[in-house]
């Protein structure tokens, strides 16, 4: 497959161990954000569909289907998984490109690191253990490790297969059925995903997964009375909402939201790093992600050098379709563009300097230009407001903790980061830091194996790491007093 290339015009739900069509018979048109052009169809979720994804996957957990099967089988099958991935990568990532617009080679990237999720977790399904617990003479104490039952997934259109596998791995290493609500922008390559599970031989309703708006779709799947938990990712407004719904029907839920994330330049940073880190914190995928370096506090002694060092890495960057493996690629819709290029014009407006950029691209599809904001202040609605774009806001600073104030001055708390050749400066000042992981000299250091999430309105729970496990299972205790046999008895 290569620029240019066609994909199949019509792609369905995958309920019950099946792959189907609506209910209704509706469809979603999916753009290629590098063109605007539409580029397939895919069967649309509503209420009904829900219903028959939780029924399925109901079925699946009444019938104990999944959470019987052996531990090491599951172990089996969740590696299974991550093979069927891998052999198919080359196929996969294209499409992944062409829905969402990023990197070809970074597609194929995040299909390896979807892969790795079912990989990792597999390691774990064996190793989830109760334990006991001495309550003294005449007494066995011991707790037991459930899964909740049905968990609802609901995923963002930024990196959908990797964010689905996620909460997948751990989901299913435990014995949970799941449904999983991809996102109505790029759907497309989840498919390969519920092709992996079945391949896999996961038992019918272990796994669901159905494409739809959260608007219906969403509401309905996080409404049900079938579902027992509900994992997020997204933005504040739609987890507040989805909060309430876990509250009402008082289900636990997992939510990780979105981020203002700062990086603290101090005196003696490397800024070769620096300038490595802000490339990829904010310019991959055109800063469409939650945990992305949008804002950059820079010491006064060093601002305008680092300034002046970060325009460079910015000029370097190519601009185009990411089947052509152009550095910076598109943002996923016109109404995206619409709101990053907004919010970059009140900053402007408020007394921001543009260094660089400033506004969208003159070419067909969704491109902005990648941005840099100098001078902004930290009232600005740029200092404050999630952009999810390649924008990125620099302030200067005088004292550490004129920095730290800043830094946490927002009402988000996901990741925050120091740039500094001093590391008891840096644990210090990480101590002090609001945020659900701290970054020290690189932007993104960590990796599947680390705990992620966020907060404040970040939202709370963590995923990735062994720590994911526990947002997925409960623990049951039991009891028992030990009845001395009767003397006489046989």
């Amino acid at each position: 497959m290569g620029a240019g290339m066609a994909i199949k015009s019509y792609w369905q739900n995958y309920i019950g161990g099946k792959f189907v069509d609506s209910a209704s018979g509706k469809r979603i048109a999916i753009e290629d954000p590098a063109t605007g052009q539409q580029i397939a169809e895919i069967a649309r979720a509503e209420a009904a569909d829900v219903d028959r994804a939780v029924q399925a996957a109901r079925a699946c957990v009444e019938s104990r289907a999944l959470v019987d099967v052996r531990p090491g089988k599951r172990l089996r099958m969740l590696n299974e998984v991550a093979a069927h991935l891998r052999r198919r990568i080359d196929e996969i990532a294209p499409v992944l490109t062409l829905e969402s617009g990023i990197q070809l080679d970074e597609a194929k990237d995040e299909v390896e690191v979807t892969a790795r999720y079912f990989e990792y977790y597999a390691g774990l399904a064996d190793k989830i253990e109760g334990r006991a617990i001495p309550l003294g003479k005449d007494f066995v104490d011991y707790t037991i490790p459930e899964p909740h039952g049905v968990s609802a997934h609901i995923i963002p259109w930024n990196f959908p297969p990797e964010l689905a596998a996620r909460g997948l791995g751990p989901a299913l290493a435990v014995g949970n059925a799941v449904v999983v609500k991809s996102p109505e922008l790029d759907p497309l390559a989840m498919t390969y995903i519920a092709e992996a599970c079945d391949a896999a031989g996961f038992p019918a309703g272990a796994v669901n997964i159905i494409a739809g708006y959260g608007h219906d779709a969403g509401n309905a799947l996080t409404a049900h009375p079938g579902v027992d938990q509900i994992v997020f990712t997204g933005s504040v407004v739609t987890g507040k909402a989805i909060m309430h719904a876990a509250a009402e029907r008082l289900i636990p839920a997992v939510v990780e939201l979105g981020g203002k994330s700062a990086g603290i330049v101090l005196p003696d940073a490397d800024l070769e790093q620096v300038a490595h880190s802000v490339k990829w914190g904010i310019f991959y995928f055109a800063g469409q992600v939650c945990s992305a370096q949008s804002r950059l506090l820079v010491h006064r002694s060093i601002y305008d050098r680092t300034v002046e060092r970060l325009r460079k890495v910015v000029d370097s960057l190519t601009i185009g379709p990411g089947m052509d493996n152009h550095f910076l690629t598109p943002v996923i819709s016109a109404q995206q563009l619409g709101r990053v290029e907004s919010l970059v014009e009140s900053g402007l407006k408020a007394g921001a300097r543009a260094v660089t950029g400033g506004g969208r691209v003159n070419r067909p599809g969704y491109f902005m230009q990648p941005t840099l904001l100098a001078d902004v202040r930290p009232d600005m609605a740029v200092m404050q407001e999630e952009i999810f774009g390649p924008v990125l806001c620099i302030q200067s600073f005088d004292t550490i903790e004129q920095a730290i104030a800043i830094a946490n001055g927002t009402k988000y708390g996901l990741c925050a980061g120091v740039y500094t050749k001093d590391i008891d400066r840096a644990h210090w000042i990480a101590t002090r830091l609001v945020a659900g992981q701290v970054y020290v000299n690189q932007w993104f250091a960590g990796g599947i194996e680390t705990p992620f999430g966020g907060v404040r309105q970040s939202g709370f729970g963590r995923e990735k790491g062994q720590e994911a496990v526990s947002s997925y299972i409960r623990t049951k205790n039991v009891g028992i007093k030990i009845v001395a046999p009767d003397a006489t008895s046989a």
